[in-house]
């Protein structure tokens, strides 16, 4: 009996042995396998990374230079110009009618509309002023909200006050 049991430890030893060698080897094989193929990037965090170590400006010298930065400041000029809305129009009506109509014909708001009972008081304070409150925005003491730039912030301060002319001039 005794025969048995030292050759069931044996076969279960090298059963064993057997089982940590394969472990041993899976787990040099892993390790090699995690060296030779290269980690996925994603695209989203090689734009983030890319933006965050990005140089914060440009140094131009000479005449090259002088050039480069003539295309680079044309270049931003155009970015900027392509940022406007309504495509830089001063044209009151168009701004007014895509974008302030929806408050001022209804009176959404507390909004005064488009008759000159609701502006008196309003045309009173300056035109300076409604320029401002439209451009700065204004909560007025009867709760009325103007958001600045009419919600618009893509508008230029020229834009808003070309829409404020036209309105004043087209008051009923």
């Amino acid at each position: 009996m005794r025969n048995y049991d030292l050759v069931f430890l044996k076969h279960f030893s090298m059963v064993i042995g057997f089982l940590v060698v394969v472990s041993l080897a899976l787990l040099v094989f892993a390790h090699y396998l995690n060296g030779v193929i290269p980690p996925e990037v994603s695209p989203t965090a090689a734009r983030a990374t890319q933006a965050r170590i990005a140089p914060a400006g440009d140094v131009y010298a000479g005449a090259t230079g002088a050039a480069s930065q003539a295309a680079a400041q044309a270049a931003a000029a155009a970015a900027a110009a392509s940022q406007v809305a309504y495509d830089g129009t001063l044209d009151g009506s168009v701004i007014f009618n895509n974008l302030c109509t929806g408050c001022h014909t209804a009176g959404v708001g507390g909004a005064p509309t488009m008759d000159q009972a609701h502006w008196s008081a309003r045309i009173a304070q300056g035109t300076e002023t409604l320029y401002k409150h439209a451009i700065d925005g204004y909560t007025g003491p009867d709760g009325g909200i103007m958001p600045p730039k009419g919600g618009n912030p893509a508008l230029s301060d020229e834009q808003v006050k070309a829409t404020v002319d036209w309105i004043l001039d087209n008051l009923k």
